[in-house]
């Protein structure tokens, strides 16, 4: 996936107005099968597939024992005993080799179709509009976290409608020997620029400015969900146990070790992950660090996510940001930075 097509900005604009086309089939694709497959899940990650119904989907999260953050991903249900678990590229590997350990003693089976599995996202507000008249698939039925079995411009393939941007949009699930017929099918349905390709840079302002995380910059392994302001995903309540189940307990009784926040930049200058953040101008050891930032080309002023202890995280918090050799003010705002009208 390139960085860039024609350039980060425009590619941004273009998804926020009228819709993107991505390359996505860096991500990992994970069937699991069985009458066992459901209560597997259940151990293996924090969320409860159990309870979503066929054609559904759900964010999720698969931990360590000690309850740090191993990937996120999404579960989805295609039947009562067939599951299609999405994780990121980077962590596909050992999310595939984790889970198919965990479901070990349950009667299920993982088949890591990664390598022969292409997928395609259409993000905007124009995304139906444009992948409707290529697909049997029944978009406008389709709720968002839902999935779909179909035909997308003659190939087999599950539609979902999930997203990385903020905005409306469809993944597009097909095998690797249909990519590129689909990739310029959809490219043809744009006669006047609906659709353009789009690269890694949008995809990360975009998801930034919707408050997403990026695992390796606000999720790894070092924090919790709760820490990462996901706690919801976590189901400690389910039947059964899971892994990370004590850890994430006790972690709850205890509160957080530190928080995750939104700031907008008052000053000049872009903060970037990594950067050190300041409670007291003066104060010489920081007090957090930023884990995303870039200047956010719809609202027109630069943004980061950051890591502060938990008693400084308030909204309207001052705080400052190490730039170089210079410290730039900075507020502490509610997530997401955007949100699409309507």
């Amino acid at each position: 996936m390139p960085v860039q097509y024609r350039g980060i900005l425009d590619e941004h604009a273009q998804v926020r107005r009228a819709a993107g086309l991505f390359d996505l089939s860096h991500m990992g694709e994970l069937w699991v099968d069985g009458p066992g497959a459901a209560d597997g899940l259940a151990y293996a990650l924090v969320s409860d597939p159990r309870t979503l119904a066929v054609g559904r989907a759900h964010y999720s999260m698969i931990c360590e024992p000690d309850g740090g953050i191993i990937d996120d991903l999404i579960v989805y249900r295609v039947t009562p005993e067939r599951f299609l678990v999405v994780p990121n590229a980077t962590n596909a590997e050992i999310v595939s080799a984790t889970v198919a350990e965990r479901l070990a003693g349950f009667d299920a089976t993982l088949d890591d179709a990664s390598e022969r599995t292409a997928l395609i996202a259409v993000q905007g507000p124009l995304a139906r509009q444009i992948l409707a008249p290529l697909t049997d698939v029944a978009l406008e039925a389709l709720k968002y976290y839902s999935l779909g079995e179909g035909n997308v411009a003659g190939a087999s393939a599950w539609v979902a409608r999930t997203g990385y941007t903020g905005e409306d949009g469809f993944e597009v699930f097909v095998a690797n020997g249909d990519a590129q017929a689909v990739w310029d099918a959809l490219l043809a349905r744009s006669t006047d620029g609906e659709l353009l390709p789009c690269g890694l840079g949008a995809r990360d302002t975009l998801r930034l400015e919707a408050g997403m995380p990026l695992y390796g910059n606000e999720l790894d392994r070092d924090c919790t969900p709760a820490e990462a302001g996901l706690g919801r995903v976590v189901k400690l309540e389910k039947p059964g146990d899971f892994v990370g189940k004590a850890a994430l307990v006790a972690a709850t009784a205890a509160g957080p070790r530190k928080v995750l926040v939104g700031l907008t930049l008052r000053d000049p200058g872009i903060a970037r992950h990594g950067y050190p953040v300041y409670l007291d101008p003066a104060a010489e050891v920081p007090a957090g660090v930023i884990t995303s930032g870039s200047l956010s080309p719809t609202l027109g002023t630069a943004i980061a996510m950051a890591w502060l202890p938990p008693g400084s995280s308030s909204v309207g918090t001052i705080v400052d940001i190490g730039i170089r050799s210079s410290r730039v003010a900075a507020a502490v705002v509610a997530l997401p930075f955007y949100r699409r009208p309507g």
